[in-house]
C-alpha cells in the first residue's frame, strides 16, 4: 500500500474509533484540552522536531540549551493551565493542602537549584516539572472519570495508530538503527524505542480501564461500540511494546493489568485484602527478579540478558560520579557538563542520559533525600488511593493502575523525571481523590433498584463552564 494511501486509511481509522467510542452523556470542561496537548507533545516529540525546525536533542549542546519554540509552547500552556486553576481556586488549594508530600517534593527540587553547577537550566526544568503538577491538578476535573477517560482516550487514538502508520509505512519517521549493533530500533512518533514503551504503556493502561467499565455496563450497541474501538487500541499497543522490545513496559502492563482486572469484579466493594496482596506480590515480583534473583532465571524467561541490557554497567559507573550522597547533583543536573562525557567514556555509549533506574536517577540528582521523599510519595500516595478506592471503585482501580506501573516501571526505566507520561500519571495517582461526599461517577452494575441507581450519578458542578 502507497504510503499516502495507507494514511489517509490510517486517518480514516483513526476518526473512525472516536466514533466507536464516542459517549453523548460525559460531562467534563473543556480545559481538559490543556493536558491533551500536554501530554500529546510529552509522549511524542517536541514540537521543534515536529516541525523539523531544530535539533532533536541529541547533542550535549542542544540538551542543555533547549529550544526557544519548545519553551514557547510549554509556557502557553502552563500560562492556560495556571488562568483555569486560577479560575477553581478552591478545590485547587483543597488538592494542595491535602497533597503535603508532593509540595515538599517540588519544594525540595527547588531548593537543590542552589547547589546546582547548572542553575539556570535547573530552574527551567523546574518550571516544566511544576507544569506536570498544574496538568495533573486540571485533571482532577469536577467530573474526573469523564475527564480523565477522555484524555486517555485522545491521546491512545492519536498516538497508538499513528505509531504504528510511521514504523510500517513512513520508516524514516519511525525507524532508526543501532549505531553499534545496526539492528533497527522503533520509536514510531516518539524519538527512542522506551518513550513508545512509555506511551503505549499508558495508553494500554487506559484503554484496558475503559475496556473493562464498558464490559460491565448493560448489553447493547454502543457497549460493543466501545469495547470494539479500546481493544483494537489495546491489540496495537501491546504489538508496538513487542515489536520495540520494550520489556519493561510489556511487563509493566502484565503487572497493572492484572491489578485493574482484580479490582474490576462486579460486586459494589472492594476486597482491600485482595488489593494488598495483589499489589505486594506484584511488586516482589518485579524486585526479587531484578535484585534477589542473582542468577537471573526470571529475567532470561523474558529473553533478557541479567545485566539488562547492558544496564548494571551504567548504574555501577554513574554511582562512580557521586559526590554528595546526601543531597545529589542538583534538579534535573546530574547528566550535564563533564561528567557526562566521563560517563559516556566509561560505559562506550554515547548519548545516554538517564540510568535506567527511576530510584537511582532521583538519588543522582537529589541524593538520599530526594529518595527519601519519594518513598513517602509512595506511601502517602498509597494510602490515599486506597481511600478513592473504596469510596469511588472505577476511578479507584485507574489510580491503582498508575500507581502499580509507576512504583514497577522504575526499577529498570528513569521514569520519575519531568515531563515523563509514567511520571505524570503516578503524580495523577498519588494526587487525585474525590471530595468527600462527592457521588461516584460510575460504579460497577449490580442488580439494584431504579432509585439507588440514580442515586450514583453525579451531579454537574460550575466549574465545568470553564
Amino acid at each position: 500500500m502507497p504510503p499516502p494511501v495507507a494514511t489517509l486509511v490510517y486517518l480514516l481509522g483513526i476518526i473512525g474509533l472516536f466514533y466507536l467510542a464516542r459517549d453523548r452523556n460525559a460531562h467534563h470542561s473543556t480545559a481538559i484540552w490543556i493536558p491533551t496537548l500536554w501530554l500529546l507533545i510529552v509522549s511524542s516529540r517536541p514540537v521543534t522536531v515536529w516541525l523539523q525546525s531544530g535539533p532533536a536533542f541529541e547533542s550535549r549542546e542542544a540538551y542543555v540549551d533547549g529550544s526557544p519554540l519548545d519553551a514557547v509552547v510549554f509556557g502557553f500552556l502552563l500560562v492556560a493551565g495556571t488562568i483555569v486553576l486560577s479560575q477553581r481556586i478552591k478545590r485547587t488549594v483543597s488538592i494542595l493542602t491535602t497533597n503535603t508530600p508532593v509540595l515538599l517534593f517540588f519544594a525540595y527540587c527547588l531548593t537543590s537549584v542552589i547547589w546546582s553547577d547548572y542553575p539556570v537550566v535547573a530552574v527551567k526544568r523546574w518550571i516544566k516539572a511544576i507544569g506536570d503538577l498544574v496538568m495533573v491538578i486540571i485533571l482532577t476535573d469536577s467530573d474526573v472519570v469523564s475527564a480523565v477517560r477522555q484524555v486517555l482516550t485522545r491521546i491512545s487514538f492519536i498516538l497508538v495508530p499513528l505509531s504504528l502508520l510511521f514504523i510500517k509505512y513512513y520508516p524514516e519517521l519511525g525507524r532508526s538503527y543501532n549505531q553499534w549493533s545496526w539492528t533497527p530500533v522503533y520509536s514510531g512518533v516518539t524519538l527512542g524505542k522506551n518513550l513508545l514503551g512509555m506511551t503505549c504503556l499508558v495508553s494500554g493502561i487506559g484503554c484496558l480501564w475503559s475496556f473493562l467499565a464498558a464490559y460491565q455496563k448493560p448489553k447493547g450497541r454502543q457497549r460493543s461500540q466501545h469495547m470494539i474501538a479500546y481493544a483494537i487500541v489495546i491489540a496495537i499497543a501491546i504489538y508496538l511494546i513487542l515489536t520495540a522490545d520494550s520489556m519493561t513496559s510489556f511487563s509493566c502492563l502484565a503487572l497493572a493489568g492484572g491489578v485493574l482486572l482484580i479490582t474490576s469484579s462486579k460486586s459494589s466493594t472492594i476486597n482491600m485484602r485482595r488489593v494488598h496482596l495483589s499489589v505486594a506480590a506484584v511488586v516482589f515480583v518485579a524486585a526479587f527478579a531484578l535484585f534477589v534473583d542473582t542468577q537471573g532465571n526470571l529475567i532470561k524467561s523474558l529473553g533478557r540478558d541479567p545485566t539488562l541490557t547492558g544496564r548494571t554497567l551504567v548504574w555501577d559507573a554513574v554511582l562512580n560520579e557521586v559526590q554528595h550522597p546526601l543531597i545529589g547533583a542538583g534538579f534535573e543536573g546530574f547528566w550535564l557538563g563533564d561528567r557526562l562525557l566521563r560517563i559516556w567514556q566509561a560505559i562506550n555509549q554515547p548519548g545516554i542520559q538517564e540510568a535506567h533506574n527511576g530510584y537511582l536517577e532521583v538519588y543522582l540528582n537529589l541524593g538520599w533525600i530526594g529518595v527519601s521523599l519519594v518513598a513517602l510519595l509512595i506511601i502517602s500516595g498509597y494510602r490515599k488511593l486506597l481511600a478513592t478506592l473504596r469510596r469511588d471503585p472505577l476511578m479507584g482501580r485507574i489510580l491503582l493502575a498508575f500507581f502499580v506501573a509507576g512504583v514497577v516501571y522504575n526499577f529498570t526505566e528513569a521514569g520519575f523525571r519531568m515531563m515523563a507520561p509514567v511520571w505524570i500519571f503516578f503524580l495523577f495517582a498519588i494526587t487525585s481523590e474525590p471530595e468527600r461526599g462527592e457521588a461516584v461517577a460510575e460504579v460497577p452494575v449490580t442488580r439494584t433498584s431504579a432509585s439507588q441507581a440514580a442515586a450514583t450519578i453525579r451531579k454537574p458542578v460550575d466549574e465545568r463552564a470553564f
